[in-house]
């Protein structure tokens, strides 16, 4: 695999650290009122043992709710949802504070201090430099403004009047608080300098992408869009027309990849290449990564204007049966379009991330060899799975290599084709992108050949044999199902992956019983028709490599120097607990 798809799978692996905020700003809510209870029952209950909690709770959850909504000016987009988010794990940490401060009383049979309910104010505050600096676009100098501004704003409710002045002058607590204030602050400085000299700012970039999230995509954008560089791609098609239907079919093979994530830049260019070509089209996967992505919707515009600048390459009117090689897991399935060389690539359902391009360099020069036009290469993305092992790479050429072979001595016939989609259906499901599906039917020498595809990211193992074994028990060949790699989402999937690959929510019963009866409209529309092989070069901007790779160099110094901070901030802390 390239290095580019690995260090988006290095990126990808990183996804999980978004999923720990709550799905919900109402979840936050809710439950920080709840710790700042806890904390004042503790507090009054534990360490101070008074018994003002009837008015103590009132006025530390009513001043925490109105901190939490002033937080809110302070963040760079006045965004409540993470206020509160900030404002819950703020919270925890202080009532950990608190509890751990019981339990070092208990074990090390000492009188209870002060000293934590004082010291768990300064570590809110402590994150707070952190998390507003990180995640909310705050420079340091506005951190450390903000940072005592809810946790003080508590403890003065929280604590008498009296009281105050002792507990905010104690030496050591100052040393302690003063100390994790600082060290805050350089942890900040370092982790936003982490991805230099080729990421400017990580704190930036993260905000960016955190922007993205809530469809405020234009930021994210513009930084990448900086570091990509004018490219021309390719885009090949292979048209199908039935005068005495009137159909106009595209199957499309653009020479770039979907991404870089939902919803920026080429996310979603499946779907609009399928709108942009009257919803007559199935938009393949083909051979690329994610250095092939297109960085801003601008960009995008500009692709799909040039599509229509496309020459005729070659046309005729028929084609071989189509070709299947099964080596091991690698199976390739070819047609013949003249000398243009159809193949699909699959390892279903053992699955597999891209195919890299050497496989596709290889493919193309053995086809030159055997005097083949360029071929056209899908990758069918039809089952999850990790980096293609060498064994199987091997096992796939020399499956498209005897596909070649065999597609040389086939006769060629007159082609019948026809094309339905799902636009007319109601096929919403979480695990579907916009194009939803399609199915092309090929009656080649009185024989009938189903092509299904789904505007999907990628599909769950097995279900791709589910659905050819439904399609057979009905009298239908399912040749191969396709995905277009969307990388559009209907919902935030809260998982992993970050998306629903299909088959995942939707199941293989229920797929199988829409694609058949598209397949039936299909086979309704069947005409006699003429192919034409299309080519397109556009200059567009692509992501490229470097990238990626500074990306991913970034989160990873990123957690280097955090994971570093946490063991000697835990170190630090213990020795709090031995005062």
């Amino acid at each position: 695999m390239e290095k580019a798809e690995d260090d988006v799978s290095n990126i990808h692996n990183r996804f999980s650290l978004t999923l720990i905020n709550p799905s919900s700003h109402y979840f936050s809510l809710v439950v920080s009122l709840l710790v700042a209870t806890a904390i004042t029952s503790i507090t009054h209950l534990i360490y101070l043992g008074s018994d003002e909690l009837w008015y103590r709770i009132p006025a530390v959850v009513a001043t925490l709710g109105v901190i939490q909504l002033i937080d809110t000016k302070f963040t760079k987009r006045k965004e409540y949802s993470k206020a509160l988010h900030a404002s819950l794990f703020g919270n925890l940490i202080w009532l950990l504070t608190l509890v751990m401060g019981i339990a070092a009383s208990i074990f090390l049979s000492k009188e209870i201090s002060l000293f934590f309910i004082t010291f768990g104010m300064f570590l809110f505050a402590s994150f707070r430099i952190g998390i507003f600096t990180t995640t909310l676009g705050a420079s340091i100098r506005k951190g450390w403004a903000i940072c005592l501004v809810q946790p003080l704003a508590m403890f003065l409710v929280l604590i008498p009047f009296e009281m105050w002045t002792r507990m905010l002058n104690d030496p050591i607590t100052l040393v302690y608080g003063i100390s994790f204030l600082i060290i805050a602050s350089v942890w900040s400085f370092l982790t936003d300098r982490a991805g230099r000299p080729g990421m400017e700012s990580t704190h930036k970039t993260i905000q960016a992408y955190l922007a993205s999230q809530k469809n405020d995509y234009s930021e994210a954008e513009e930084i990448m869009e900086q570091r990509s560089s004018l490219t021309k791609v390719a885009t090949t098609q292979i048209r199908l027309h039935s005068p005495t239907h009137q159909t106009d079919f595209r199957m499309v093979l653009p020479e770039i990849h979907p991404g870089p994530y939902h919803p920026v830049g080429g996310s979603n260019i499946p779907y609009l290449i399928y709108k942009n070509l009257d919803s007559s089209a199935m938009v393949m996967h083909s051979i690329s990564d994610h250095s092939l992505n297109i960085p801003s919707r601008d960009q995008v515009e500009n692709y799909l204007k040039n599509l229509d600048n496309s020459f005729t390459k070659a046309e005729g009117l028929t084609c071989t049966e189509p070709v299947t090689v099964q080596i091991n897991k690698a199976r390739v399935i070819g047609l013949l379009f003249g000398e243009n060389p159809l193949l699909f690539l699959s390892l279903s359902p053992h699955g597999m991330e891209d195919i890299p391009s050497f496989m596709k360099k290889e493919i193309e020069q053995y086809a030159k060899n055997r005097n083949y036009s360029k071929p056209l290469i899908v990758d069918t993305h039809n089952a999850m799975g990790k980096e293609i092992s060498k064994e199987d790479s091997e096992n796939m050429l020399k499956a498209a290599k005897s596909c070649l072979d065999t597609l040389i001595g086939k006769e060629s016939h007159r082609i019948e084709f026809g094309y339905a989609n799902s636009d007319d259906m109601d096929v919403w499901t979480e695990d579907l992108g916009m194009g939803g599906l399609g199915v092309m039917c090929l009656k080649i020498k009185e024989k009938k050949y189903f092509l299904a595809w789904a505007d999907a990211n990628n599909m769950e193992n097995g279900v791709r044999e589910k659905m050819v074994q439904i399609f057979e028990d009905n009298n239908y060949n399912l040749l191969e199902i396709c995905t277009s790699d969307t990388h559009f989402a209907r919902v935030k999937a809260r998982n992993k992956n970050g998306y629903y690959h299909l088959g995942l929510i939707t199941g293989a019963d229920k797929l199988s019983k829409w694609l058949l009866e598209i397949a039936k409209k299909a086979e309704k529309e069947i005409g006699t028709a003429k192919y034409e092989i299309l080519e397109n070069q556009t200059e567009v901007k692509i992501m490229g490599d470097g990238i990626f790779e500074d990306y991913s160099k970034a989160l990873d110094n990123s957690l280097k120097i955090t994971k570093g901070f946490m063991i000697g901030c835990a170190m630090f802390f213990l020795t709090s607990l031995f005062l």
